[in-house]
């Protein structure tokens, strides 16, 4: 029974100081990417960022909105919703500094995903008027990767507020 419990305090302890530091290739890599998502195919709407970043196996999970089963059905939302040129809102979104983390997740040794989590918060901007600041939120992504790209397999937007 002792050992069991320090065995569960040792894996607890061990992943609270799993996370990479922040100036390693995989947590700059991860936050390169995070920019291309946000800062360029969601603040920009350059929807060809999404196509090259996004699994083909995606899903997003979002407290508010609930389940996107298929990289398709995200493209089409984003091309309908928040990208539509007819669209009078525009949102963008803007990660809170200091808040990123990421957490290598290896097979027998080798670095196959990554957890990347954070903090971000929302704009809008409606009928040419000025920005107002809109929900911040937590995020979890689920990197992974595939021919040696990473791509995007899992998102979590939560604790909306």
């Amino acid at each position: 029974m002792k050992t069991s419990i320090l065995y569960i305090f040792s894996v607890v302890f061990s992943v609270a100081y799993a996370q990479v530091d922040t100036n390693s290739e995989l947590f700059q890599t991860l936050k390169a990417k995070d920019s291309l998502l946000f800062d360029r195919a969601f603040n920009y709407c350059e929807g060809q960022y999404l196509e090259v970043l996004i699994s083909e196996d995606f899903e997003f999970y979002h407290d508010q909105s609930g389940i996107i089963e298929s990289k398709q059905d995200f493209l089409n939302i984003m091309k309908e919703g928040i990208c539509n040129p007819i669209n009078e809102t525009k949102s963008r979104r803007e990660l809170v500094a200091g808040t990123l983390e990421v957490f290598p997740l290896y097979n027998n040794g080798k670095l196959y995903a990554a957890l990347q989590k954070g903090t971000h918060r929302f704009f809008e901007k409606s009928n040419g008027g000025p920005e107002k600041a809109g929900s911040t939120a937590l995020f979890s992504h689920l990197w992974k990767l595939e021919n040696d790209q990473w791509k995007l397999l899992r998102v979590l937007s939560y604790n909306h507020h």
